[in-house]
């Protein structure tokens, strides 16, 4: 996944895409970040794809809710600037889970791991966090888990 962002970092530089090219060096450097940290005397490879999918997924969070705190005090071209990132972030992300396919992937999780009670929600969220990183929205998918164990 790495080379897919320097790639398209190459093309919006070329293209001269200003909000482009600024998310982009943003979604490198935060991997980076997460890449050194990763790095052990065990684990020389550095980040997997999978945790790449988590460091997207928290971008997107965090542009949604500076956009909906920019939205509430009246700067609209802030907030649609952070629309404009989460569009560029999601590009390189696995298309989203809808209700009903997220609502199987729990059922799925909750058999899998024999859940029965409320004690089990951090194993079945953590399972969930596993398999569907960047697929599905962990906040719907807890009120889902919580629904189903309650």
């Amino acid at each position: 996944m790495q080379e897919q962002f320097s790639e398209a970092l190459k093309a919006a530089v070329k293209s001269q895409d200003k909000i482009r090219i600024a998310t982009l060096r943003l979604i490198t450097a935060a991997i980076k970040d997460r890449d050194i940290a990763a790095r052990t005397a065990d684990n020389r490879d550095g980040v997997s794809d999978e945790e790449i999918l988590q460091v997207l997924a928290k971008m997107v969070k965090q542009r949604h809710e500076a956009a909906t705190t920019y939205e509430e005090a009246g700067r609209l071209e802030l907030a649609e600037q952070e629309r404009s990132e989460i569009a560029v972030i999601e590009e390189f992300m696995p298309s989203q889970l809808d209700e009903e396919a997220m609502s199987a992937a729990v059922d799925a999780a909750l058999a899998e791991l024999g859940a029965d009670s409320l004690k089990d929600m951090g194993k079945v969220m953590g399972r969930l966090k596993d398999k569907y990183a960047g697929q599905m929205d962990f906040g719907k998918a807890g009120a889902l888990v919580k629904e189903k164990l309650g």
